[in-house]
């Protein structure tokens, strides 16, 4: 069978690889193309280029896909069987989504239709979910809104959001290498648009911690936003990091923000009407460290505010 395989950031490598340790056929694999940093003086290469290149397979980088028409007519003259997506970073035109006879399925972060779009995994953890999973699914026109081929969940527990990005990643390797041999065989369901919805695009700022929101999900957006974009709050006129937090359940009637108690325990501070305990922090051009290992050399002022 030939796949073309289509992917960009960390997530897609183990699919990648899988694929080509089961001894599909690989034409090409397609990426976003490099990034230039630094006025043009650095180039870097997406993980899934990194890989592709070290597996010795082609890489094609369309600038956008809809209008390159010589990677068009390579995609058509290379016909490929099928046509394999995992978080590449471009929607597919139709054109693209009829070339394959077998269509072109995706590896999506999600037990879908919930938590469509770009950021599944970090949105199931801040929203409380129990279970998360993968989605392995045929690719429509619409974002992430095709017919569904198999699924596989897991617990979220309290995985930060790169224990879970890296667990899922290998999860739809292996949902994936599982369900092409079925295609064809395999029944596809049609997604409930009534419970759908949409995980969107993390942005930095989020990070930025509001202390009038409750402990339970103050602690839940550190562990999502781990290790990008973190979360912060502004001691004084310095960014802290906060990456390491729980919700002690206890009520108090302090301004939100307010740091109630240090010690080496943590920095207790009010939130949402109740007390998160901060116990891994990180400050401007320092590493993460914890709570008490930074008190060693520094101070904290009780009723100093958060902001």
């Amino acid at each position: 069978m030939r796949i073309v395989y289509m992917g960009t950031p960390d997530f897609a490598v183990p699919a990648l690889e899988k694929l080509y340790r089961e001894g599909y056929e690989i034409p090409f694999v397609v990426t976003q193309p490099d990034a230039v940093r630094d006025r043009g003086k650095k180039v870097k290469f997406s993980p899934v280029k990194e890989k592709a290149l070290e597996l010795g397979l082609r890489v094609e980088q369309p600038q956008k896909l809809r209008k390159d028409q010589e990677f068009l007519r390579l995609l058509k003259d290379t016909a490929p069987d099928l046509i394999a997506v995992a978080a590449y970073g471009q929607i597919l035109p139709k054109e693209v989504l009829e070339i394959p006879v077998m269509g072109c399925v995706n590896i999506h972060g999600s037990l879908l239709p919930r938590f469509r779009g770009a950021a599944p995994v970090q949105r199931a953890i801040m929203e409380g979910d129990r279970e998360t999973g993968i989605t392995i699914m045929y690719m429509a026109e619409g974002i992430d809104t095709g017919d569904m081929l198999a699924k596989r969940s897991t617990p979220v527990d309290h995985k930060t959001g790169q224990q879970l990005h890296d667990e899922l990643a290998v999860m739809g390797a292996e949902l994936l290498a599982e369900t092409i041999p079925q295609l064809g065989q395999i029944k596809a369901e049609k997604q409930d648009e009534a419970r759908a919805t949409y995980a969107p695009m993390i942005s930095k700022k989020e990070g930025h911690i509001d202390f009038s929101q409750s402990p339970d999900r103050i602690e839940r957006s550190v562990r999502a936003f781990d290790p990008w974009p973190g979360t912060y709050a502004y001691l004084g006129e310095k960014m802290m990091k906060i990456w390491q937090a729980e919700d002690r359940e206890d009520p108090t009637n302090a301004a939100p923000g307010t740091i109630l108690a240090v010690g080496g325990d943590g920095i207790d501070v009010a939130a949402g009407g109740g007390v998160l305990r901060v116990t891994q922090i990180q400050m401007p051009g320092k590493k993460r460290v914890a709570v008490k290992e930074y008190l060693k050399g520094n101070s904290i002022e009780i009723g100093t505010v958060l902001r």
